[in-house]
């Protein structure tokens, strides 16, 4: 049984997602027309499958539940969640990701501007935020913590891997980038490094996951090389304020 989600208000379709997962562990809900709020603080064990275009915030605070999309996604997916899988076999609005602190989100696609804007990690809970194609301005804007992949993948002749801006005032965390990229777009707080041999084995994983999502080559993604963007300082705005 699926959820006929149509023209009806949001506060609707997500009592009866409600309703449907207090008797099983999935929800399927079909021709979703910028509904919000889907998936609002799902619990692990719990997955929502989604047919069609979910609104803002879809997957905010995303409990350690399992969101899948077959279409596109609107703005501020995966707002501050704290753990579970998001896959989305579209693109994405802005803000994806915003504040996550754990948990993974892959775009088959491209995402727009602020994707993984003020990511964090704590321990043991590391966000993981993986890209097919581009990203708009403003990516990993103040990240603190975490994991992008941005594999740049189909790009078209004068596309650029990312916007302007790039990890402005990023203080941590770091950004795996495949192929050529416009170094004019990087922020000026950011170095670019090779990977480590743990770097490679956590790319590894996450391009193996992402082929395994949605059906990519393996062998095509990594046949390019990945450089790494980190934080030259953890104080980017240290020049701005009144020293102690």
């Amino acid at each position: 049984m699926s959820i006929e989600a149509g023209l009806e208000r949001y506060e609707k379709i997500n009592e009866m997602i409600a309703a449907e997962l207090q008797k099983k562990s999935k929800a399927t809900v079909k021709n979703v027309n910028g509904q919000r709020y889907i998936g609002c603080a799902l619990d692990k064990g719990k997955t929502i499958e989604v047919h069609g275009t979910p609104g803002n915030d879809m997957a905010c605070y995303l409990n350690g539940g399992k969101i899948e999309v077959f279409g596109n996604c609107q703005d501020a997916v995966g707002n501050t969640m704290n753990g579970g899988e998001i896959i989305v076999h579209g693109h994405s609005g802005d803000a994806m990701g915003y504040g996550m602190r754990d948990g993974q989100i892959f775009i088959r696609d491209n995402v727009a501007c602020r994707g993984g804007i003020h990511m964090k990690e704590f321990e043991n809970m590391k966000p993981v935020l993986v890209i097919g194609q581009n990203a708009g301005s403003f990516l990993g804007e103040y990240m603190a913590g975490g994991t992008i992949v941005l594999l740049g993948l189909g790009l078209k002749r004068g596309e650029k891997l990312f916007g302007t801006h790039c990890a402005s005032g990023m203080h941590g965390g770091k950004i795996y980038i495949r192929g050529n990229f416009p170094k004019e777009n990087l922020s000026q707080n950011i170095k670019v490094s090779n990977l480590t041999e743990a770097d490679k084995k956590e790319l590894d994983s996450l391009v193996k996951k992402y082929c395994k999502c949605f059906k990519a080559d393996y062998d095509e993604i990594m046949s390019k090389p990945f450089k790494k963007l980190v934080p030259a300082t953890s104080r980017p705005y240290a020049n701005l304020y009144t020293p102690n």
